[in-house]
């Protein structure tokens, strides 16, 4: 069997510009995840069980079931309710009838879910001995989260947390099924149209591969600066003195 290298060639430009749908799919909702994890976290961490209950309900909930469900739950499920009355003007057309924007609802309540639960495991490994010397330095429980809490959790929680962007990366995929032309769904359309299912896939996945790569490469570069601390090389004392 040989392979066909031109309809490849032919269907490069269509697979990236839907390439352009799965970065911003990934990177829009991978922003606001990230900041609806916070409050999240934060709560979970709650010493009062009333105040934990309710993101842990959530937490376990988007967790424990398949993306897939999710994003027809929120796609099919939501709409019905909706009044009437909003059902006409620019927010309709442009916003609340596109498949696109319930799918950014969905894969965002989806990663916030997961990464609540990493900023929570990235919060718990911050070292006792710097909450103690914020405490002795008689700051607010607001300066220690915006001095010390936040910003060494943040550093913890990048290399997990780029685990999870590679995930949604992959994740969005499903987006296809709910009649978006993103990266996977344009390559079913060109599909159906000439026939090429394993060159089409071949292509995707190669493009798949690329965005991977680049996604690493950034969050690699943000680790390197955020725990700049850990990467620093000591000067030994023969250098001092020589």
């Amino acid at each position: 069997m040989s392979w066909n290298w031109q309809v490849i060639w032919e269907s490069l430009p269509a697979l990236l510009n839907a390439s352009l749908v799965t970065i911003g799919l990934v990177v829009i909702s991978g922003l606001l995840g990230l900041v609806l994890a916070v409050p999240l976290a934060l709560a979970r961490l709650s010493k009062r069980p009333y105040v934990a209950a309710l993101p842990f309900v959530y937490m376990f909930f988007f967790r424990g079931t398949p993306l897939l469900v999710q994003i027809f739950l929120i796609y099919y499920g939501i709409g019905p309710f909706i009044p009437d009355s909003m059902k006409q003007g620019w927010l309709w057309d442009e916003v609340l009838a596109k498949p696109y924007f319930w799918a950014i609802v969905a894969f965002t309540l989806n990663t916030a879910a997961y990464t609540a639960e990493i900023i929570r495991g990235a919060v718990k490994a911050i070292p006792k001995g710097e909450n103690e010397a914020a405490d002795a330095l008689g700051m607010s429980y607001r300066q220690k989260l915006r001095r010390i809490i936040l910003p060494r959790a943040f550093g913890i929680m990048l290399p997990a947390y780029s685990n999870e962007v590679i995930f949604m990366l992959k994740g969005s995929a499903l987006a296809s099924t709910i009649s978006i032309m993103d990266l996977t769904g344009q390559a079913k359309t060109l599909i159906a149209k000439n026939y090429a299912t394993l060159e089409m896939y071949f292509a995707a996945g190669v493009l798949y591969l690329i965005l991977a790569s680049v996604f690493i490469a950034i969050f690699r570069v943000i680790e390197r600066r955020a725990n700049r601390h850990l990467f620093s090389v000591p000067v030994s004392t023969t250098e001092v003195t020589a």
